[in-house]
């Protein structure tokens, strides 16, 4: 029997009325748009405004998504920091091609973004690695990111070894840790519009210039 939650989803509807997005808004520069959304969602006080979608696909081409932070928008790309023994950065080895996506509610917006992934140099992340607050620093020691671990209890523990260990120094950043950069090759700015006729402005990568479409919603 369905449930009450079955029929209610079925009937979930929103219509976007706030925004509206021409070609005569964008800038030529997707970056700087980006930016531009970005920094509207951040005075807005949306502590999510650098919470991203990132995709990555297996050797098996089974895709994997999680939430990750963007970090900088530097490189002519979105950086972003992770464990590079995790199922995310095994994918990206065998497979660079991967692609980001931004969702802000308030605004109702979109950001989807498509590129290539390449490594930070280990300077980069030693940099930002020393910016972080010392339990996230132990952390980056204490987990085994994606492996399977038998209870909590392992996981606190371990934390627990790294905070005596790093007690009187420094926490340096593990080796096995450090920075990526997704270098794209398309931007999508999505807009949500009434009757879902929603504006998509595409900015699109081709001989070293970008081109700007719009795309059917």
């Amino acid at each position: 029997m369905k449930s009450d939650l079955h029929h209610r989803i079925k009937h979930v509807r929103a219509d976007y009325t706030k925004h509206q997005l021409l070609e005569s808004d964008v800038d030529a520069n997707p970056f700087i748009q980006f930016q531009n959304w970005l920094k509207e969602s951040v005075e807005s006080g949306n502590v999510h405004s650098n919470a991203m979608t990132l995709s990555t696909v297996d050797e098996q081409h089974i895709p994997s998504s999680r939430i990750v932070l963007l970090k900088d928008v530097s490189h002519e790309g979105f950086t972003f920091f992770t464990n590079y023994d995790s199922k995310k950065s095994d994918d990206l080895k065998r497979n660079s091609h991967a692609s980001l996506l931004f969702f802000w509610d308030a605004f109702e917006r979109q950001v989807r973004i498509q590129g290539n992934v390449s490594m930070l140099d280990e300077q980069e992340s030693i940099d930002y690695f020393k910016l972080r607050p010392r339990d996230s620093q132990l952390a980056a020691w204490a987990s085994k990111q994606s492996e399977v671990i038998k209870n909590r209890y392992v996981l606190d523990e371990s934390f627990a070894h790294y905070d005596i260990q790093f007690k009187n120094c420094d926490v340096p950043k593990p080796p096995h840790w450090g920075g990526y950069v997704l270098v794209p090759t398309k931007i999508e700015f999505w807009q949500g519009r009434a009757n879902r006729l929603h504006d998509r402005i595409q900015y699109r990568k081709e001989n070293n210039n970008w081109l700007i479409e719009r795309l059917a919603p």
